[in-house]
């Protein structure tokens, strides 16, 4: 039989696959399904120092291939998911993921600091967020920019520490190579590309927001290729994601250079998605004598 496990940043997970921020909440509604030990991890809802009730609807729209988000980080605050979230999880036989978010650097510390001491195995730096202090500049969007957000929470982080990067930027492998030395444990890439969708009777962008955050199949091509860019660059792993619905899909991101994968936008139409994705895989592996994952991650022979 094939191995599964795979390791980021000490981390040992039974199998690559973790279910993506945002899409999962944090797995209540989803163990109506399957065990969520089945899942290699979860990577939870983005988790802010206070409450956000998120933005206004519209806030979720269909696209070819996929789809736009702006939900504008809703989430019930650190301390309620600490309190009421975190003791469920932790008996639930997965590896728990703190995606977090916040306006400026202090919120981001703040948030850390509260996690340090609970059984959450790892940060993941959600940087795709304004930095209102620097006048609504995203954070992952310059190389200062992440290195400045990633090494003033590497400070106050115990755990291992997971930056989400933003595709939305000119060159994705600059952004990887900052994260990693401003201390970065692990890489997760990609967060969504920004879209926008247009409601012709009324002539007003379907999404209140304006625009949104594109997911789904339709982004895999370029997850793929930034992926494989980033491997290029850092030592670190990387957690790819974005578009993978089937095992194939998963096939090639290990192949473009990821350790692990998370899976998110297919759960809404598939969400047994991740258990159908391992199985393809554990098939694909024993079917061409491949043991470990290991020798598939940046396997791809560029031309």
């Amino acid at each position: 039989m094939a191995d599964l496990r795979v390791n980021v940043a000490g981390v040992e997970f039974q199998n690559p696959l973790i279910a993506a921020s945002g899409t999962f909440g944090f797995g209540r509604e989803y163990n109506e399904f399957y065990p969520l030990s089945a899942l290699g991890g979860i990577s939870c809802k983005g988790i802010t120092i206070k409450e956000r009730p998120g933005n206004p609807p519209p806030r979720v729209t269909e696209t070819p291939g996929g789809m736009l988000n702006a939900v504008g980080l809703q989430n019930p605050g650190v301390d309620h998911f600490i309190e009421h979230d975190l003791p469920w999880l932790s008996q639930q036989g997965t590896k728990i993921i703190a995606n977090v978010a916040g306006n400026a650097p202090e919120d981001y510390c703040a948030t850390v600091e509260k996690l340090n001491d609970t059984c959450v195995d790892m940060i993941e730096l959600n940087i795709s967020c304004p930095n209102v202090k620097q006048g609504g500049v995203q954070f992952g969007t310059t190389t200062e920019g992440v290195y400045g957000i990633t090494s003033e929470v590497r400070k106050h982080c115990k755990k291992p520490l997971m930056v989400k990067l933003s595709p939305n930027v000119t060159d994705i492998s600059e952004m990887a190579v900052a994260a990693e030395s401003a201390g970065a444990d692990a890489l997760s890439m990609i967060n969504t590309l920004t879209g926008m969708r247009i409601d012709i009777r009324t002539r007003r962008p379907i999404i209140r927001n304006n625009t949104g955050g594109l997911s789904g199949p339709a982004v895999l091509p370029v997850a793929l290729r930034m992926v494989w860019q980033a491997s290029q660059k850092v030592k670190i792993p990387i957690v790819g994601l974005g578009g993978i619905s089937t095992w194939q899909d998963a096939v090639e991101m290990l192949l473009a250079g990821a350790t692990a994968l998370q899976i998110g936008t297919v759960l809404f139409t598939d969400p047994y998605a991740p258990i159908k994705i391992a199985q393809g895989l554990s098939r694909y592996m024993d079917e061409n004598g491949i043991q470990g994952l290991s020798e598939l991650t940046g396997g791809v022979k560029p031309w």
